[in-house]
């Protein structure tokens, strides 16, 4: 089974990463990882939702896919999303319970149906940079 997956991943990727990048179909992203041997740097399209401080991606084969097993033995990778690129962290596995408040409620019931019962939650990383000081006016 893992080899045709592997298939169709060589075969479609070509053509659903650009999509997912463009960010087009704001379901979709791409996931940057290293990969745990070869240290090898792949781009893997995926579905996604953001959170308030990172994202929910469904695992529909288990937390064995390569993508997968590469982002937590890292530690993290960077997420493509809306055409911009978020440095994430803390991957963890949790269940439908916990990933539904990441969809809206028109893509909750599909969640049910779909059957996925692993997703993997990560964090973005916040720089020093990307907090703004707040400034008070005096009058």
């Amino acid at each position: 089974m893992n080899g045709i997956l592997v298939s169709i991943m060589r075969t479609t990727s070509p053509v659903t990463v650009p999509i997912a990048r463009s960010g087009l179909i704001s379901i979709w992203g791409v996931v940057k990882h290293r990969g745990r041997r070869s240290g090898t740097m792949h781009s893997t399209p995926i579905a996604l939702r953001p959170t308030a401080d990172g994202f929910v991606l469904p695992l529909p084969w288990g937390e064995g896919t390569d993508w997968c097993r590469n982002v937590r033995a890292a530690g993290g990778g960077v997420i493509v999303w809306r055409g911009a690129e978020y440095e994430v962290t803390k991957p963890e596995i949790i269940g439908v319970a916990d990933a539904l408040p990441a969809f809206n409620a028109v893509l909750r019931p599909i969640v049910r149906l779909t059957g996925i019962k692993k997703f993997l939650r990560v964090r973005r990383v916040v720089r020093a940079q990307d907090v703004s000081p707040v400034i008070e006016r005096t009058a």
